[in-house]
């Protein structure tokens, strides 16, 4: 297995009072080949080959794919009060925060040359696909944050696909979020089905929403003539912490998001070996209470570490490098230290600022990129569901400026036709 190890200019500086026994994902060739196949086959048969998918990976016979309106209400009816009641909590924050975003996309309109007009619109994508996991426990902010934004940003159509053994609650979650259409369709094949169209699904613009190793490999097979948010990997938390850390909130946000997958990679970055060593001996006593330990234990034997760095430059050198899909400050000064960030799929600043709250309901996305992805992009938000397309129209005065250059410029490159087209409107101007 490959490893990736921190630049040279920061290793002298580091020492690992806990190492990651492993790096990065192991081989995934049977996964590739897997979804490779899965693909065709649902491109070729549609959902004849969802149904017989369906059966083989999930253990469901089902007739019809796409939950009626009817069955949407009935799970909206099921919950319970309080899960409701917390659910649109959730659905109005995350709705609340999108619409903010949004505020600050703007049309665009300049006329840099009399006469030349340039500008953008922003144009939501008419239909998206919402993938909203299954997983070992039902997820409700899930759907929130793959649908909730879709439908802010004015999408035509927001299609949610999601394991037919998923919790009813979660198609609640699907209902309350705004989702148009619903399909109890999980894994590759759902991503096959939106990418593709099938007889009952329709064929979407762009997929949304993290998924397993399946899924993730589907999304990226399929992108091209559909698009995708991002290639999600197992989670990822971060923190970086000087002398004023508390080890005891430290391990608990470490041990609360190892509980996801026994994949999830979780770390310490601090200046301070004796707080390395506390959050040490403190992860060790809390997976013992732990109920969710059989996964999280094995998170943090291969995934965890804990590093000592002998400066400030040093841990945000090494936070930069990790780019953790979630980041935490705690420093002394984490609104300041946190201004020093550049990589970090989202910022938790000060020690009140748990994942946890972004997980379920701030209003913040929890769709977020990992495997260092953070180096060159952000998380899933609003903007995801919208274009920013160009467009510019001139008047005559304008072809006087723009053609001559124009005329050289292709003149010299070879391209009579290109040239040719802004002679002809250059000429009829006299």
């Amino acid at each position: 297995m490959a490893t990736v190890s921190a630049p040279e200019s920061i290793v002298a500086r580091l020492a690992y009072v806990k190492a990651p026994t492993r790096d990065q994902i192991a081989d995934n060739s049977q996964v590739v080949a897997t979804v490779t196949a899965v693909l065709k086959d649902v491109r070729e048969r549609g959902d004849a080959a969802v149904r017989e998918y369906a059966k083989k990976f999930d253990g469901a016979e089902l007739d019809r794919f796409e939950v009626s309106a009817v069955d949407r209400q009935r799970a909206v009816d099921e919950l319970d009060v309080q899960t409701r009641s917390d659910t649109e909590f959730a659905i109005a924050n995350v709705r609340r925060f999108a619409e903010a975003q949004l505020s600050t996309i703007q049309p665009l309109e300049i006329e840099p040359y009399p006469g030349l007009h340039l500008g953008h619109r922003v144009i939501p994508i008419q239909r998206v696909g919402a993938y909203v996991p299954g997983g070992r426990f039902p997820l409700l902010s899930a759907p929130i944050m793959t649908i909730v934004p879709g439908k802010v940003a004015g999408c035509d159509e927001v299609v949610a696909c999601l394991p037919p053994n998923a919790h009813r609650a979660m198609i609640a979650g699907c209902h309350l979020s705004g989702a148009d259409r619903i399909f109890l369709i999980g894994g590759a094949q759902a991503v096959a089905a939106m990418a593709y169209g099938t007889e009952t699904v329709p064929q979407v613009h762009k997929i949304m929403g993290p998924g397993n190793a399946f899924v993730n490999e589907a999304k990226r097979q399929v992108f091209g003539p559909v698009g995708i948010d991002q290639l999600a990997g197992p989670s990822e938390i971060f923190v970086v912490a000087d002398a004023s850390g508390d080890p005891e909130l430290i391990a608990a946000d470490l041990l609360g998001q190892a509980e996801h997958d026994v994949r999830t990679r979780v770390g310490l970055i601090t200046t301070d070996r004796a707080l390395a060593e506390a959050t040490l001996a403190e992860v060790e006593r809390q997976l013992n209470v732990l109920a969710t330990a059989k996964v999280a234990e094995l998170s943090w034997r291969d995934y965890g570490e804990i590093v000592v760095c002998d400066d400030e430059a040093a841990m945000i050198a090494y936070s930069d490098h990790v780019a953790a899909e979630h980041l935490q400050v705690h420093t002394k000064d984490p609104h300041g230290f946190g201004a020093k960030l550049r990589n970090y799929g989202s910022l938790f600043i000060g020690r009140n600022a748990s994942v946890v709250y972004s997980d379920k309901n701030v209003g913040t996305n929890h769709t977020l990129p990992t495997m260092g992805a953070a180096k060159y992009t952000g998380g899933l938000w609003v903007g995801s569901y919208v274009k920013i397309a160009t467009h510019q129209w001139l008047e005559d005065k304008a072809i006087r400026v723009v053609a001559p250059p124009a005329i050289r410029q292709s003149d010299s490159e070879g391209l009579e036709g290109h040239r040719k087209a802004a002679e002809i409107r250059l000429r009829r101007l006299g």
